[in-house]
């Protein structure tokens, strides 16, 4: 098949499927970043918000037609998602559509990632995609949909399960599942104690993305038959995979972002250890995600703000930053930023130094402060004379320090508790 062939046979598959992202988790091991609002809404990479990253690679891909199914915390989500998202033609046939949790079947809210799904099939029919693409909203990633949708179709495929090789220890935090000769998935487990290594490398396994290819009528079979099933939690991973896997056409389709073309980038961001190395790595001269990649960007919401700016020279009291990613609306009013990324309109005061730190937008930092590796949530607004991330012992009184020692600050630690939508 010619190159121009290809090209609109998938873009003839990509207009036929309805994108799913399930954004109602809480992210509870993100502790209090996710106290007030969803872990999709969680900002991320100086201006984004992660359910950017599974929204951009569905427009990149083609995909137009898209649900994000809410639950936990939902607001300040799906704010962004209007602000942010609601420029899509509706005479044109695309949409992002926000499916909150709103008792549609009886008096249950989401029940499990496949109920997410189940309690929407009126609105689904109506849509009639072909195909639908489930996704999870709270990774970041780049990824062509487009190419894995083209391997779903050859294969014949009732489901397609996104996938991709981690160590074998870690692999116990995930589905894992084995593969022929074919790549089709011959067993799945979710979160095995002992999973099964990858096809000739013992030394890891074949992990699930929670990004999911059905056929439309296939898709609503299995949700209807797990619903009536009184032992079923409702979930995809633990239910609705194993049953497919069992008895119909399942085949694994392998990321491997070293491989593939350069937008294929992949992150778990479940934990603070985590959320904070994977803000860090963008500062790097290569990082792996190019958040300057004009032929794969991450679109959002973009704040009209004016440029960062930094204020005063002299010997004591010099703005600057060193090795940073700094957004608009700063002021770095004679201090210094170090190895650190700071979100929009972030104010650092004079005389203070800040290390190996990621801080969300609207953050105040006041005079002669020291602030190293460290999580400063938005809005906090940080007192004169403040040292975080230099006294373990101090920092665990009045803060959160994760298992590799970041410390996480919210404005509830700092202050009276204001239960502020963020």
């Amino acid at each position: 098949m010619s190159t121009e062939n290809t090209h609109r046979f998938v873009s003839r598959i990509t207009r036929e499927t309805l994108a799913i992202i399930l954004a109602g988790g809480q992210g509870s091991r993100l502790k209090e970043l996710t106290a007030w609002r969803a872990k999709p809404s969680v900002p991320f990479g100086g201006k984004f918000r992660i359910i950017d990253f599974p929204l951009s690679n569905c427009v990149n891909s083609g995909i137009r037609r898209i649900a994000v199914a809410t639950q936990y915390k939902s607001h300040s989500l799906i704010r962004h998602i209007q602000q942010g998202w609601g420029h899509f033609r509706g005479e044109f046939g695309e949409f992002v559509e926000l499916m909150p949790a709103q008792q549609r079947i009886k008096d249950n809210w989401y029940l499990g990632t496949a109920d997410a799904i189940y309690q929407n099939l009126d609105i689904l029919r109506v849509h009639n995609p072909e195909y639908i693409l489930v996704l999870a909203g709270d990774h970041i990633y780049k990824m062509d949909y487009g190419a894995m949708l083209a391997k779903h179709v050859e294969n014949q495929a009732d489901l397609t399960v996104g996938c991709f090789e981690v160590p074998v220890e870690e692999a116990k935090a995930f589905g894992v599942m084995a593969v022929d000769e074919n790549n089709r998935v011959i067993e799945f487990a979710e979160k095995p104690e002992n999973p099964q290594h990858s096809p000739g490398n013992p030394d890891c396994a074949l992990a699930s993305m929670g990004i999911y290819i059905f056929n439309k009528d296939f898709l609503f079979e299995q949700l209807i038959r797990d619903a009536d099933d009184p032992n079923s939690s409702r979930d995809f991973g633990k239910d609705i995979i194993p049953h497919v896997v069992d008895k119909y056409r399942a085949f694994a389709y392998s990321f491997n972002y070293k491989e593939e073309q350069s937008q294929t980038y992949w992150r778990d961001v479940g934990t603070l250890d985590a959320f904070w190395k994977a803000n860090q790595e963008l500062i790097g001269v290569s990082p792996e995600l190019n958040l300057y990649d004009d032929i794969w960007p991450i679109w959002t919401y973009q704040e009209q703000l004016p440029p960062a700016k930094f204020v005063f020279d002299d010997d004591e009291r010099r703005g600057m930053a060193v090795d940073s990613m700094v957004s608009g609306g700063c002021i770095i009013s004679g201090a210094k930023v170090s190895h650190s990324l700071l979100f929009s309109n972030v104010r650092v005061n004079s005389y203070s130094l800040i290390e190996d730190s990621v801080i969300l937008p609207e953050v105040v930092i006041g005079q002669n402060c020291i602030i190293k590796n460290a999580v400063i949530d938005k809005g906090t607004q940080i007192p004169a004379g403040t040292k975080i991330g230099v006294d373990r012992a101090e920092d665990k009184k009045n803060f959160r320090v994760s298992e590799g020692g970041i410390v996480l600050v919210t404005s509830d630690m700092i202050g009276p508790k204001k239960h502020t939508v963020r």
